[in-house]
Formats: C-alpha cells, sequence, structure tokens
C-alpha cells in the first residue's frame, strides 16, 4: 500500500469514526459539536482532495469515484457555509449526507476483494488491526479534546496602576465624607 492510499484511508477512516460520533450525540451546535465537527471537516477535505491523486482504479485517469468525490466535495462546502451562516437545517442534511456517502465508499472499499483493505486482512492483518487501533486513539484523543477545549493560559488578574489605585482610594474616601 502506498504511503499516499494508507494517508487517504487513515483521514476517512478519521472522519468515519468523528462522524458517528457528531451524529449519535443528542445536543448539536454546542462547542463539543463544532470542536468534532471541525476536525471530522478536516478529516473529510482531506479525504476527498487526496482521492484526486489515487488513480489505481485506471490507471493514469480519473474514475466514476473522482465523481462522487467533486459531489462530496460540494455538499460538504456547503454544509460548512450553511453551519457558518446558522442554517442549521441545510447544515445537517449536507454534513448527513456527506457522511453517509463516506459509510457507502467504505463499504465499496470493504466488499471488492482486489482493494486494499479485504487485501490486508488477508495478508497483513495485524498492520491492519494496528491501524485500526491508531485510528481509534486519535478519535478518543480528539473527542476529549473537544471536550475540554482547546488549553488556555491562565492570566493573572491585572494589577492596578498607581494613578488607578490613588483614584480609587480618593473616590472611596470621598464617598465616605458624604453627609
Amino acid at each position: 500500500m502506498s504511503p499516499l492510499i494508507a494517508a487517504h484511508a487513515f483521514g476517512a477512516s478519521l472522519a468515519l469514526l468523528l462522524g458517528a460520533y457528531n451524529l449519535r450525540r443528542a445536543v448539536k451546535g454546542d462547542s463539543l459539536h463544532r470542536r468534532a465537527g471541525m476536525v471530522w471537516t478536516c478529516a473529510m477535505y482531506w479525504t476527498v482532495l487526496s482521492s484526486f491523486a489515487i488513480r489505481e482504479l485506471r490507471p493514469g485517469h480519473l474514475s466514476w469515484i473522482h465523481g462522487l468525490s467533486v459531489f462530496t466535495f460540494v455538499t460538504l462546502s456547503v454544509g460548512l457555509w450553511a453551519g457558518y451562516t446558522g442554517h442549521g437545517r441545510v447544515h445537517g442534511r449536507m454534513m448527513a449526507g456527506s457522511y453517509f456517502g463516506l459509510v457507502g465508499a467504505f463499504i465499496g472499499a470493504v466488499a471488492v476483494p482486489q482493494r486494499a483493505v479485504p487485501q490486508m486482512v488477508l495478508h497483513q492483518p495485524l498492520i491492519l488491526v494496528a491501524a485500526v487501533a491508531v485510528c481509534l486513539v486519535v478519535a478518543v484523543a480528539i473527542v476529549r479534546w473537544a471536550r475540554t477545549g482547546p488549553r488556555r493560559r491562565r492570566t493573572m488578574p491585572r494589577q492596578k496602576s498607581r494613578v488607578e489605585a490613588v483614584i480609587h482610594a480618593t473616590a472611596t474616601n470621598s464617598a465616605g465624607n458624604q453627609p
């Protein structure tokens, strides 16, 4: 398996896991949904764009599968735009459609005996198990990151300048002397 196909498969597998996670969640639109969705969208774009460099079905030429990649690129982009502009229903439909297209591509990759995944099951099962384990670990790490959010540097409360302290002290003293 070429490094490009391995990286493509990794991105697709990560998108498969994160997409399932986000679709199964009851709450939509919160920060966890947005963070996991951001990584999912990047993994989907990687999968779509890297597919154009893979030309093994028709060596040297694009195949019908690349037409599906164009379609997925469009639905993914419309879904992303809809999410940013507050069109929740359109966003949900486009992203779910993109995800289910990915599920269909996964079934196609697994069901055809000549494809890489079935060949790895037969000839390199330990490598396949290790690759799946790495995908799961990365997906869990992303979900944990999405739950806690990016780490932010804690800052100390701003100290009052000397002038601010004098003004505050003066205001406090003059307020206490009022009848």
